[in-house]
């Protein structure tokens, strides 16, 4: 969709969006509409049970007195009450609505903001965020879609007077857009398109955004003693890859930001099988590489004055004569030997090897590891928060603002020596669950064994990657959470590194 800001003014053709407060008081364009339709606003409103609630909605097809094709009223609720990530919400709801109406073009009037605590170019930026970002669909495969399901509209237009500085603002928001969609890209495509060497590939592409782009075999890693990442792959046809992507932004001579991402292409459970029901939605069970992924598009296009290294493992945990087995022990890169009782608890040696990897070769300033790893964490936060851990304070609070500024959000969960006896075992150094208590807790103490005390947090995202419904600003599927909490994350950091 091809978004453009312009002066308030009334359009030719094309949808018209204005806003209505709570107390159903018209005003600026609406109130404008409403003389030039006489009074067909308040008419539609009456023969409704619109009350101007954030959200509701009245349309008036071809209006009388108007060029535009169809009005769409859309209650804001009290402006007083509406912040960045709600406005967002609100341009998604449009671009939904009208995504397959038929229209080509919609022209949103912003006036009605005026009186709250979001200034005009803030909003304007907002609703253009949601606009955009909601117009995504992955629909490559779906060759025999009706024409009256496909998406018809394809440019916007914001109106606002802060127009010229909201155009530009807009300019720098689209880098981390373009990050979310190659995240929803990655993650939507199926298990036999997205295998970890064809991930590789797609990630070779970055390099044309000048981010430098370096792929290990399973030869390299094996020299490197990253035996728990390889275990888990073994008994794949394909084979496992680690990725490093390289922005520097700063030169290069700082100690850099490092991210690392879990990359399990698909997920049976290896031996230990998940059941069929549902398994294959474990297509998204690389979520945590895809938006690492992700994140280093949107550093590179915004060129973020940061040194940043992304790191990915990717592997297929499938079942064959190769797999591994409940009951094998294996030496991680760190030298730490781990049993592994459960294969299905298998992210959790991917990035063990892959943050030993990280501190030991770049050594950075802080690791946010990113992994769709325990379904206890769905069962504690479900499908509205990702859950972190972290023992560092600065970096606790950073996650926390990001994710409210953002809408990506984020709760935080305990860390604990207490937890240690839950994957103590007397066969290794540990092992690779806990039992059925505490589960995204033990994970993550297992992972912070791997850490060497580098500065750290561990996101798991195994409730926010993918959707099962429509949201305000993605279609059901691939959510792109993630990339903006990151990238919100990286730029106040560029301004306070501390």
């Amino acid at each position: 969709m091809k978004i453009s800001f312009a002066k308030p003014g009334l359009p030719e053709t094309g949808a018209l969006v204005v806003f209505g407060r709570k107390d159903g008081a018209l005003e600026g364009t609406a109130a404008e509409l409403e003389e030039r339709t006489g009074g067909a606003l308040s008419r539609a409103m009456a023969a409704s049970r619109y009350d101007g609630s954030r959200g509701d909605v009245v349309e008036i097809l071809a209006p009388g007195g108007l060029d535009a094709s169809r009005v769409l009223l859309v209650g804001i609720g009290t402006p007083a009450e509406l912040t960045p990530v709600e406005i967002e919400k609100i341009g998604g709801r449009i671009a939904a609505r009208l995504l397959s109406s038929g229209e080509a073009k919609v022209t949103v009037a912003l006036d009605p903001f005026a009186g709250g605590p979001v200034d005009a170019g803030t909003a304007a930026v907002a609703i253009a965020t949601g606009l955009k970002l909601r117009s995504y669909r992955f629909d490559k495969y779906r060759t025999k879609e009706p024409a009256k399901k496909k998406p018809s509209l394809t440019e916007a237009v914001v109106m606002t007077d802060a127009h010229e500085g909201a155009a530009e603002r807009f300019e720098e928001r689209k880098a981390a857009i373009a990050g979310v969609f190659l995240t929803r890209d990655l993650t939507s495509e199926p298990p036999n398109v997205i295998y970890p060497e064809s991930f590789a590939e797609e990630i070779k592409q970055l390099a044309t955004d000048g981010v430098d782009v370096e792929v290990l075999g399973e030869a390299e890693m094996k020299k490197l003693g990253m035996n728990a990442l390889l275990a888990v792959g073994q008994g794949s046809a394909h084979e496992s890859q680690l990725v490093v992507m390289r922005w520097f932004g700063a030169g290069g001579e700082t100690q850099p930001l490092a991210f690392v991402g879990k990359g399990v292409t698909f997920d049976t459970g290896g031996i230990s099988l998940k059941p069929s029901e549902g398994m294959d939605q474990m297509k998204w069970d690389m979520g945590g590489a895809g938006i690492v992924t992700g994140l280093m598009r949107a550093l590179a296009r915004r060129k973020a004055k940061v040194d940043a290294v992304g790191v990915v493992g990717l592997v297929e945990n499938m079942p064959s004569g190769r797999a591994q087995r409940p009951g094998d022990v294996v030496r991680s890169m760190s030298g730490q030997t781990i049993e592994v009782l459960n294969t299905d608890a298998e992210g959790r040696l991917v990035l063990a090897d892959a943050l030993w990897y990280t501190q030991d070769r770049f050594k950075p300033a802080l690791m946010i590891d990113l992994a769709t790893l325990t379904g206890a964490m769905i069962v504690s936060l479900g499908h509205e928060y990702a859950g972190f851990f972290t023992d560092d304070e600065t970096v606790a609070g950073r996650l926390g603002e990001c994710g409210a500024a953002t809408g990506d959000k984020v709760w935080r969960m305990p860390l604990d020596k207490a937890y240690d006896k839950l994957i103590d075992t007397p066969t290794a150094d540990v092992k690779n669950i806990g039992g059925k208590w505490a589960g995204s807790i033990t994970a993550a103490q297992f992972l912070k064994r791997f850490t060497n005390d580098v500065p750290w947090a561990h996101i798991d995202v195994a409730g926010v990657v993918w959707s099962e419904k429509d949201g305000d600003l993605y279609e059901k599927g691939a959510t792109g959470f993630g990339v903006r909490l990151l990238d919100c994350f990286t730029r106040n950091y560029e301004s306070d590194p501390a």
